[in-house]
């Protein structure tokens, strides 16, 4: 209840506000995958109660800090297949496949707890286009290499290069998901910085600074 004794209006249900942000954000995002990403956060939620699979407990703030942080770089995916590393509860893996579903995607994670929970969530939303694989990143050798990489908020800059540059097709790109931009690990990268490409992302409902780089491999 505010000062002047009138009731705060209620929150919109999840699959609303994700739909108010997409909107915002201009982002094409159909109903179906609408309900898809709200099922997800229902997912998230009931599994965060016992499995602690992110710090974010609140399905209302979920909207913005895992969906919509996802989606934000779907205007910069080039290419069918897409690799997401470290892919912790699914993100941004699981936004991106709900919402391509032309986009074939791999789950990558070491940790097995949330390799279960993303396994689960891929049967549940019924997503024919992910694969979910446990393995570390060095140590993972697919059949075939990826058009894309893309991390959020794992490991340094060169360290990502170094240990998934191996994945990548010729002519590929290299996504990095950033908060604050990291001007130190930018510096860490040499003569590759020189090739980087930095944007500064907006999410609506997000006042937390979200950056996106990178980079477009050679085909050569």
């Amino acid at each position: 209840m505010s000062r002047s004794g009138s009731v705060a209006p209620p929150a919109l249900p999840v699959a609303a506000q994700i739909s108010h942000g997409c909107q915002a954000m201009q982002l094409a995002v159909g109903p179906q995958a609408m309900q898809s990403l709200a099922q997800l956060i229902e997912l998230l939620h009931k599994w965060n109660r016992v499995c602690n699979l992110t710090a974010v407990r609140d399905p209302q703030l979920m909207v913005s800090r895992h969906i919509l942080d996802s989606l934000v770089v779907l205007p910069f995916l080039e290419g069918g297949r897409l690799l997401d590393v470290g892919c912790g509860a699914g993100l941004p893996g699981l936004p991106l496949a709900i919402c391509r579903p032309s986009l074939s995607v791999t789950m990558l994670d070491a940790n097995s707890k949330k390799i279960r929970f993303v396994r689960q969530a891929v049967a549940e939303l019924r997503l024919e286009n992910v694969e979910v694989v446990q393995s570390r990143m060095q140590e993972y050798r697919p059949a075939r290499s990826f058009d894309m990489v893309i991390s959020r908020a794992v490991a340094s800059l060169r360290e990502l290069y170094a240990q998934t540059r191996h994945l990548l097709d010729p002519g590929g790109r290299m996504l990095f998901m950033k908060g604050t931009l990291p001007g130190e690990e930018m510096g860490q990268l040499g003569q590759l910085q020189q090739s980087l490409h930095v944007e500064r992302l907006q999410v609506f409902g997000l006042k937390a600074e979200r950056h996106l780089l990178w980079l477009d491999i050679p085909k050569g």
